[in-house]
């Protein structure tokens, strides 16, 4: 897979380069914003993952993730050492696909890599289920990815769209935490659970439905289908 990093601090860029390519990464290393930017021309220029530090020379690190939101769909991983929720829902509805805070341990980096260049619906979820789910006046399309609210289209992030599809396929089961990152993350519970949280806070958030997903306290989560 080609990773591009950009990190402007060259000693820690070189170091987690080594690591990147023991690990079968095909690493290019940006120093700044703009850099970055240039690098992801013409359509994301075959890279399966942006690795993106806040902290650059150039411009602040969340413009980055917007102005690489319009040009691409490559998936964007956040690195910061912001840990406050706030923080992390906002680079998200910029639209990163997951975060990384400082200091992370190299295999949970590695993890959060491989779970969100897994770009679709796992197709066990999609086999055998319908086009279109209609939850009141929620609207989803799993062939297009569109969701909408009150026809209006709400802009989800890869993994915040797959969260959302998996609860709504049936309306009311209550899901175990360790089963939705099983099948939306494709990995383990541990190290993940965080990240469910705040992708749960951020389609709250965006669809304006706060009741929407309900939280099943030391169980999980529930989609909770709202009048028509």
């Amino acid at each position: 897979m080609r990773l591009l990093l950009v990190e402007d601090d060259n000693h820690v860029a070189a170091a987690l380069s080594a690591v990147l390519k023991r690990h079968g990464f095909d690493v290019t290393h940006a120093r700044s914003g703009e850099e970055a930017l240039q690098a992801l021309v013409p359509e994301g220029a075959g890279f399966g993952v942006v690795l993106l530090d806040l902290g650059l020379p150039d411009q602040d690190g969340y413009e980055v993730c917007g102005k690489i939101r319009k040009r691409t769909s490559t998936p964007v991983i956040m690195v910061t050492a912001r840990s406050d929720v706030r923080s992390r829902i906002h680079g998200l509805n910029l639209g990163a696909d997951d975060y990384v805070v400082k200091p992370y341990d190299t295999g949970e980096l590695l993890a959060r890599i491989h779970a969100v260049s897994r770009r679709t619906v796992p197709e066990e979820q999609v086999s055998g289920a319908e086009d279109a789910l209609r939850l009141g006046p929620v609207h989803i399309e799993l062939p297009t990815r569109r969701v909408t609210v009150d026809g209006a289209v709400v802009q989800l992030t890869r993994k915040e769209f797959d969260l959302l599809a998996l609860l709504a396929q049936r309306p009311g089961v209550v899901f175990r935490r360790e089963q939705i990152i099983s099948e939306v993350w494709r990995t383990s519970w541990e190290g993940t659970g965080r990240t469910l949280e705040v992708h749960v806070a951020s389609l709250r958030a965006k669809l304006r439905m706060p009741a929407l997903i309900e939280t099943v306290r030391g169980v999980g989560y529930r989609l909770v289908a709202p009048a028509a």
